[in-house]
């Protein structure tokens, strides 16, 4: 099954509003074997939302709309559907008793236009909010399907899961399995150049999405149960790993560099200490928002003037004044410093220039060192990162990281 989604708000044309509804069913329909073509957003205008629906139903068969079911005159999804079927609207008596113990419970007065939200299309299902004010519905007619959920998320969210996910499971044959690969140090290029083979397949598909410093491979594949699907992926998976196996740093929807370098500092009974010049305690940051660092994390120094590095780090004047501050002399003696500061396992750190100014011709903007010490030596990278400061330093702190997963990989702690 093929479908479409309309999102219906000037706000979301304007700006003001991110369509986060379009990523959540998006992904939720992925897995229920329902293909997502188009996404589009329509103000709250009539003809221009009956435009929409014309247009999205030459293409698909179903479509799915988000917003549009308040109750205020520029709320009319629901009128703009059903007159689209020729359907008329009527009260659904259990909507409007909801909606009516809605504003008794709290002391408040429901007018005619709260009541219009308990007008519905004839012959639709209901779908009741559990969360809101507004019911949704489905409307089959034609061989079409029109589903229309609230826009705000914490109502359509749960809309969502109790009523559409069992109904597109009857409609569908297929279950679609995916897995997902987070690769860190390839560009998408070469990562695609390298795999170019296996991205050509239909059943599994392989989809690549790129992020600041990183990406990730989603593995998908349809089949009758979701077994099935789940061999396909796996065999795919095994294929990327053999190319690709050196770059890939975690598998899972939600994982991240930080989390992965957590668990490994876990497992191992490891600790870390960092000491940060140009990212300014985004490497500490990143540990110390995830639950369970405590156990790994036991030190960090932001040291952005000499006087701090040579105090906090035992950085020497000399070291800072033959090499400068952004060297690889000075981070690894920062690296080393925050180690034993720490009385820990690991230190790391990172130093400089981050921009928009301060580079030189031997040492431009996006130039960062980075450096690890651990009790069985000292390490520092030399990093040309391009972008504006904040990318340079986010990428500054994922190579951190990678850098940490590396060396306990490589068993040199």
């Amino acid at each position: 099954m093929n479908a479409e989604l309309i999102a219906v708000g000037s706000e979301l044309l304007m700006g003001q509003i991110a369509n986060t509804d379009a990523q959540y069913i998006t992904s939720r329909l992925s897995s229920l074997g329902v293909n997502v073509h188009y996404h589009t957003v329509v103000g709250d205008n009539r003809s221009r939302l009956t435009d929409a629906l014309k247009i999205a139903f030459s293409r698909c068969e179903c479509v799915i709309l988000t917003g549009g079911l308040g109750p205020t005159y520029d709320d009319m999804t629901k009128e703009t559907v059903a007159s689209f079927f020729n359907l008329p609207l009527s009260y659904d008596q259990r909507a409007l008793n909801e909606l009516t113990e809605y504003f008794k419970k709290r002391n408040r007065i429901m007018t005619e236009s709260n009541k219009k939200q308990a007008l519905l299309p004839d012959d639709s299902v209901v779908l009741y909010n559990e969360y809101g004010t507004a019911p949704g519905c489905i409307i089959e007619k034609n061989g079409k399907i029109a589903a229309m959920l609230p826009g705000p998320p914490r109502e359509m969210r749960p809309m969502f899961d109790k009523y559409l996910c069992p109904y597109f499971k009857e409609k569908t044959d297929l279950v679609v399995y995916s897995e997902y690969l987070h690769l860190f140090g390839i560009g998408e290029a070469d990562a695609e150049a390298k795999i170019s083979h296996l991205t050509k397949s239909e059943n599994p598909t392989v989809a690549p999405y790129v992020s600041i410093g990183e990406m990730v491979l989603r593995i998908s594949a349809s089949a009758a149960t979701e077994k099935e699907a789940a061999l396909l992926t796996g065999k795919m998976k095994n294929e990327i790993y053999s190319v690709l196996g050196e770059w890939i740093y975690a598998e899972g929807r939600s994982s991240t560099l930080p989390s992965t370098v957590l668990k490994l500092l876990t497992d191992k009974k490891l600790t870390f200490a960092a000491a940060e010049s140009c990212t300014g305690g985004m490497v500490s940051s990143a540990i110390t928002d995830l639950p369970g660092s405590s156990e790994v994390f036991l030190y960090g120094a932001v040291t952005y003037a000499n006087s701090a590095k040579m105090s906090a780090l035992s950085v020497s004047a000399e070291t800072l004044k033959k090499h400068g501050a952004v060297s690889e002399e000075t981070a690894i003696e920062m690296a080393r410093g925050a180690r034993l500061a720490a009385k820990c396992d690991i230190g790391v750190s990172t130093t400089g220039i981050a921009g928009p100014g301060g580079g030189t011709p031997e040492k431009p903007v996006g130039t960062v060192y980075i450096a690890i010490s651990t009790k069985k030596g000292d390490r520092a990278l030399k990093l040309f990162l391009p972008g504006d400061r904040a990318r340079v330093r986010k990428t500054a702190v994922l190579n951190v990281y990678d850098l940490i997963r590396r060396t306990i990989l490589s068993g040199n702690y």
